[in-house]
């Protein structure tokens, strides 16, 4: 047996579709182009559309950027406006009590730290006998001790991370291996 004899309703089936077009009113040629350049033209204005939807989008996203990178420093810069007063001040004073300014320098180094803070920058500043971090150090010498190998010896420069990137690491000096 072929297939043919096994499902005689196949052949019917396949031409069913066919028929009912069929029996549908048959289209012109004349109105068969009109409908596809209607298509056409309803076609190429979505593409246009979603083109200049993309090329704003794309535009708007740009000017974005650039505003974030414009005024990014803007909320740092409101926190050290206090330090930078308290520095003319201290200018501005004759001050000849040398405690008393020390005492000013004081604050003014705890406004500064304030406004690291509230900018998410923070200090490394590592102790001596901490394990050395290439990602957080910068060895600027090796140098003989009586400490662990590669353990900080000496802070020669404070470091700065700005949101956990480094920002500078922190210079040191460590130990040599033995």
């Amino acid at each position: 047996m072929t297939q043919e004899n096994q499902n005689p309703n196949l052949e019917q089936e396949n031409t069913a579709p066919e028929a009912s077009a069929e029996t549908a009113a048959p289209l012109t040629p004349e109105q068969e182009i009109a409908e596809l350049n209607q298509k056409l033209t309803d076609m190429q204005d979505n593409f246009l559309r979603a083109k200049a939807e993309g090329e704003n989008i794309r535009r708007r996203a740009v000017e974005d950027i650039a505003k974030a990178h414009k005024f990014a420093i803007e909320s740092f810069a409101e926190h050290l406006v206090p330090v930078t007063d308290s520095l003319y001040a201290a200018l501005s004073t004759d001050a000849g009590d040398a405690k008393a300014f020390k005492e000013g320098l004081e604050i003014t180094l705890k406004q500064l730290l304030s406004a690291f803070e509230k900018g998410r920058m923070t200090e490394i500043n590592p102790a001596v006998g901490d394990k050395f971090d290439p990602h957080h150090h910068q060895a600027i010498a090796s140098v003989p001790s009586e400490q662990d190998p590669n353990t900080v010896v000496s802070v020669l420069q404070r470091g700065y991370t700005v949101a956990d990137r480094v920002l500078r690491p922190a210079l040191v000096t460590v130990s040599a291996p033995k």
